[in-house]
């Protein structure tokens, strides 16, 4: 196989996510991403009918702050259709964590849908690592409320702006 594998068709990705907040789970994706992928967008995905934990601006510092090191990583946020995103931003993979088969129908139907609509734009699942299987946005929240140490399933500015918003009074 020639470095061709590497060109602007196959050689940019998108991981697209609510991030709120991020995880190491998430980390963990976005490094593994990056050993497939010479580009990757890691998105905010911008949920107008949702209120967040974090505003999307929060959610890009918290980001940034821990990948802004990263010359192949571009952090943005979107709102709209996933797929319409990444035609937008050029990226020919939309890159989607699964963690348990709770996650996985709603993940293949999503994949189904984005295909149909572009095919020319696949999706790509990791699994997500053993450690981090059972961590979740609404699991954390409630572990900070309750005064749980939570760092080990989040980068330390994160455990930080948790424990600010939901640590015990």
């Amino acid at each position: 196989m020639s470095d061709s594998h590497h060109d602007s068709k196959t050689g940019h990705a998108l991981f697209p996510a609510s991030f709120d907040p991020l995880t190491n789970g998430h980390l963990d994706l976005v490094e593994r991403a990056r050993r497939v992928f010479p580009n990757l967008t890691v998105a905010v995905a911008h949920n107008v009918k949702k209120t967040g934990t974090f505003t999307v601006e929060e959610r890009i510092e918290m980001l940034e702050g821990v990948l802004g090191d990263y010359p192949d990583v571009r952090i943005t946020a979107f709102q709209g259709l996933v797929v319409d995103y990444a035609r937008e931003i050029g990226a020919s993979t939309i890159i989607r964590g699964l963690r348990a088969t709770s996650d996985f129908e709603y993940e293949f139907e999503m994949a189904l849908m984005n295909r149909h609509m572009r095919p020319e734009v696949e999706t790509l699942f990791l699994m997500t690592s053993q450690e981090y299987f059972y961590v979740s946005s609404s699991r954390l929240k409630e572990l900070v409320s309750f005064g749980t140490d939570i760092s080990e399933w989040v980068p330390p500015a994160v455990e930080k702006k948790m424990v600010e918003k939901f640590g015990a009074a």
